[in-house]
């Protein structure tokens, strides 16, 4: 049987079940390689300014070892947050076919890529994209760079449209890209009769103030200035100063804009903020509301992963273009609506025209076409090239 090492930095939701997948279909022997043992059983997020630890289990069901990471400063916010001196040599011990690296700007993970080329096939997973790119010299000079890095991948795993456009730009061929869409578990937010989100749900909704016919927007997340919660809070007042029946706003999370939303929300009953929930209650979260909204600027919001989740959810979604998943994941006016980052307005003729009966639609829709993008997806793209 072909082994195929992973080498990634800690155990996080989105990438762990997969990783079980691959190891009970029994076509490959899969090991992964953590490069922060730190943030095994709880990371400290400096966005959300508390530690986080997940209330699912990460590490069953698939071979893994944390290497020693040396870094006196440890995380992915630096690139000597990863130091792993012995990394290469754990790798090597365990005699890999093939080794499939997360991310390349980590100080070991650069150096698994370099050490790696030519010896064993170097896979690459990753999903930056161009929609940050400004004009000048500093991004002609990244160009260069980049293109000097990924020399040392054989290959990439491109999770969308705007990936995929973006490992073009820096040098690799079509022929080195394979398509394995960025996916989350589809089936623990589905609802079912054992599961009943949904009555627990409406039970939680009540629990808001909210009644059957309010149309309930919903943010989770961090946040931040990226994210931009405040534009989205301002444009649902706008919204409501002419409608009859006012939509309601619900903020989920912890962040640096924290204090300003309590603010800006005091006096608006139709405004309601709530803390950060863990893993087990995002299914019952996300139905909360009538629809989900990611109105990120940017930068850095390569995917947006929790539209996935509010799709699987049977959510209808509105997403800013700077989300690098709306490509993929969004058919306006199908599942949802997509503005531009910038434009309050464009946001606000969404939002005005809303209504429960097309929402419910679109969330039909969006559980459909979320059907498309799905962790199996991953692991038979992965299967396929080895």
């Amino acid at each position: 049987m072909k082994k195929l090492a992973i080498v990634t930095t800690h155990p996080i939701q989105y990438y762990a079940p997969w990783f079980k997948l691959i190891a009970e279909r029994g076509h490959l022997d899969v090991k992964v390689f953590y490069t922060w043992s730190q943030a095994s059983e709880a990371v400290k997020d400096k966005t959300f300014g508390k530690t986080i630890k997940w209330d699912i289990p990460l590490l069953e069901g698939y071979n893994f070892e944390f290497v020693e990471n040396v870094s006196t400063d440890p995380g992915t916010h630096h690139k000597n947050g990863i130091d792993c001196p012995t990394l290469n040599e754990r790798i090597r011990l365990w005699q890999p076919d093939t080794v499939l690296i997360f991310g390349w700007y980590l100080k070991s993970h650069l150096k698994a890529m370099k050490f790696f080329k030519g010896k064993i096939p170097v896979w690459f997973r990753g999903d930056s994209t161009l929609l940050d790119d400004v004009p000048g010299i500093k991004q002609v000079l990244r160009k260069y760079y980049l293109t000097y890095i990924y020399r040392y991948i054989d290959k990439a795993f491109y999770v969308g449209m705007q990936n995929k456009a973006y490992f073009k730009s820096v040098g690799l061929k079509d022929e080195q890209l394979i398509l394995a869409p960025h996916a989350i578990d589809n089936e623990r937010f589905f609802d079912a009769v054992d599961k009943d989100y949904e009555s627990q749900a409406l039970n939680w909704r009540k629990e808001l103030g909210y009644n059957n016919d309010d149309i309930v927007v919903l943010f989770a997340g961090k946040f931040e200035s990226k994210k931009q919660p405040d534009f989205l809070l301002k444009a649902i007042q706008k919204v409501n100063e002419e409608r009859t029946q006012p939509l309601k706003l619900l903020l989920v999370g912890h962040g640096p804009l924290e204090e300003d939303l309590q603010l800006l929300s005091k006096a608006d009953v139709n405004i309601k903020m709530i803390p950060f929930q863990n893993q087990s209650k995002m299914p019952i979260l996300y139905r909360l509301g009538n629809v989900f909204c990611l109105p990120s600027k940017g930068p850095g919001e390569t995917w947006g992963l929790a539209v996935n989740e509010a799709m699987a959810s049977s959510r209808a979604i509105i997403v800013a273009d700077k989300v690098g998943g709306a490509s993929d994941m969004l058919i306006e006016g199908y599942n949802g609506y997509c503005f531009r980052h910038d434009s309050q307005k464009e946001l606000i003729n969404i939002l005005r025209a809303l209504t429960i009966t097309s929402l419910q639609q679109m969330g039909v829709h969006s559980k459909a076409h979320v059907n498309k993008f799905t962790m199996l997806n991953i692991v038979e793209a992965i299967e396929n090239e080895i």
